[in-house]
């Protein structure tokens, strides 16, 4: 039997990323970074650069620094504070034995400088858990791609343990389902469970089986042959959810939100359900959003106060957010026990 080698773990938690400030020049940056992430938008270079640049840049800065200013708290980006709080709150967590580090794959504080911290902490090896449950390329595989393409320019690579996917990871779960007890579930006529939508054409170029119909029919049980499709794991989340809350068949839909531009994205949108139910005559909604583990511009801005105005015009009265883990006690041992097991 060998000795185990000689140093700390490291562990490495990483978001996606959140501006400097809430000024439209570091806005520019943060989006101008994340948009031209081949993973992100997966067009070729020459269109990738002339619909961010000459399109998207010029005309989505502005409105995107305005609802950065109503986000933004004393205290910086939600995003970053719990961020912060985890990392904090995980080393404590795990002892003097490891060393955590929080990493924003977009901007600050950067994966290199992060990575650079573990490799000057003497690290042996380093686990890298991106912190989105459902595995997509334009978050979790950009995020791995990043990491190596970092561990390449050194000399010395540690071992390095990726973690993929833990969307039903049963602790986590525990954690939304708490979070929805301060509500009284039995009040809202109907409940929604909205994830970060992807478009169509990712999903079905992420398909290595011929399983993807582009449908949505195909992603709605999650089987061998769709395991890493993102829609497919979105909506296991949400199955365990049900069966963790107990909820009855119809009362809730699974929908995707934050559509950029025209074309076909997962359906259905969570635009079209909350029109929907609004038809119906629903008065009362709660919303959940489990594919963000922080509360921050999609889920305090888009939902609480844009599908609240929405919801509002359409005949509707309130949009409920279930909070997201953000620095639950919970929440950080659940991490904790994640990275030092693995998934």
């Amino acid at each position: 039997m060998t000795n185990p080698l000689p140093g700390k773990k490291g562990v490495l938690l990483v978001n996606l990323g959140t501006p400097d400030a809430p000024t439209k020049s570091a806005v520019y940056r943060y989006l101008k970074q994340f948009l031209l992430d081949p993973r992100v938008i997966d067009y070729p270079w020459l269109g990738r650069n002339l619909l961010v640049r000459g399109i998207i840049l010029p005309f989505r800065t502005g409105n995107s620094t305005k609802l950065y200013k109503e986000l933004w708290t004393d205290e910086g980006s939600p995003l970053m504070v719990y961020g912060r709080r985890l990392a904090e709150g995980v080393q404590k967590e795990l002892g003097s034995d490891y060393v955590v580090e929080l990493a924003m794959r977009y901007q600050n504080p950067s994966i290199e400088s992060a990575v650079r911290k573990l490799l000057d902490a003497g690290v042996r090896e380093v686990t890298v858990l991106p912190l989105f449950p459902q595995y997509a390329s334009a978050t979790t595989g950009s995020v791995h791609e990043e990491v190596m393409r970092v561990f390449n320019k050194e000399q010395v690579i540690p071992r390095l343990h990726f973690i993929s996917s833990y969307h039903d990871y049963a602790p986590m779960i525990e954690v939304f389902a708490r979070n929805a007890a301060k509500f009284d579930l039995g009040e809202y006529d109907h409940i929604l469970f909205s994830y970060h939508g992807l478009p169509q054409r990712q999903l079905l170029k992420a398909d290595r089986t011929g399983h993807c119909t582009g449908s949505g029919e195909c992603c709605r049980k999650l089987v061998q042959n769709n395991q890493y499709c993102y829609s497919a794991q979105c909506y296991d989340t949400t199955r365990a959810l049900v069966e963790k809350l107990e909820l009855k068949e119809g009362s809730y839909t699974t929908c995707f939100q934050s559509r950029l531009g025209k074309e076909v994205w997962a359906k259905p949108y969570t635009s079209d359900v909350i029109a929907e139910r609004a038809a119906k005559g629903d008065k009362k909604l709660l919303v959940f959003c489990p594919a963000f583990v922080a509360d921050c511009l999609e889920t305090i801005i888009e939902i609480g106060v844009e599908y609240q105005e929405e919801f509002e015009k359409l005949g509707g009265e309130k949009v409920d957010l279930v909070p997201s883990l953000n620095d639950d006690p919970q929440w950080i041992k659940a991490v904790a026990q994640l990275v030092s097991k693995g998934a």
